[in-house]
């Protein structure tokens, strides 16, 4: 019988691989901050994250493919996360954990040079001019991002929207970031250095690829 979003939202409390940041840990800090190699991963390996990760498929692909490195996706959604943390504890995949949080709390859960990488795939565009500050690449999120990641450290963003691809390159220039790779059809490059960005494709990315829909992408850095 299918696991309903109720009991998969309860069983993920419990999952060793899953943490929850909650708005008042966000005014002291996560007892997670600055310890997460230490307290979790038990090794010295660079930390990446996926923002807004979903069911957690993008994660866990990272994971797999990358054993040296370690791998956290962040959702506020944990009948999400389930999916994707139950299927890195089946198959024993150590370097994969989840952070269940609103990504405006990110700063209160990882101190300053703890994240080595970020990915981005597929937010929500947030299309409404009165809903641009909630763009996972915004003034306001990058500058989060800025308090985190190492210096020099990639942040990724795959999107199928054409509008949060063009927003995205105006505030690389606009904040004087520095594009490493962009290009607004990844699957017609050739070039091996967007393959990483094609290693692994999310159930979505799949469906909007047989419908001929280009995928966006860009390579950047903050700091």
């Amino acid at each position: 019988m299918a696991t309903s979003k109720i009991e998969r939202f309860e069983e993920v409390k419990q999952f060793p691989n899953c943490f929850y940041h909650s708005f008042e840990q966000s005014l002291k800090g996560s007892v997670m901050k600055g310890k997460w190699n230490e307290n979790y991963f038990n090794n010295n390996n660079p930390i990446v994250l996926e923002l807004g990760c979903g069911k957690g498929e993008y994660t866990v692909g990272l994971g797999k493919k990358y054993v040296s490195k370690n791998f956290i996706g962040v959702d506020i959604k944990g009948n999400r996360i389930w999916k994707g943390a139950k299927e890195s504890l089946e198959n024993n995949i150590k370097n994969v954990a989840f952070l269940r949080t609103r990504i405006d709390f990110i700063e209160s859960c990882f101190a300053a040079n703890e994240v080595s990488e970020i990915w981005i795939t597929f937010p929500d565009p947030q299309p409404q001019k009165t809903r641009e500050r909630k763009r996972l690449v915004s003034t306001m999120f990058t500058n989060r991002y800025k308090k985190l990641i190492v210096p020099g450290g990639l942040i990724h963003l795959k999107t199928d929207s054409e509008g949060l691809y063009l927003y995205a390159l105006e505030i690389i220039k606009q904040e004087g970031y520095s594009t490493v790779l962009s290009t607004a059809n990844l699957y017609n490059e050739t070039l091996p250095i967007f393959d990483e960005a094609k290693g692994i494709q999310t159930f979505y990315e799949s469906i909007y690829l047989k419908k001929g829909v280009p995928i966006k992408y860009i390579q950047f850095k903050i700091s």
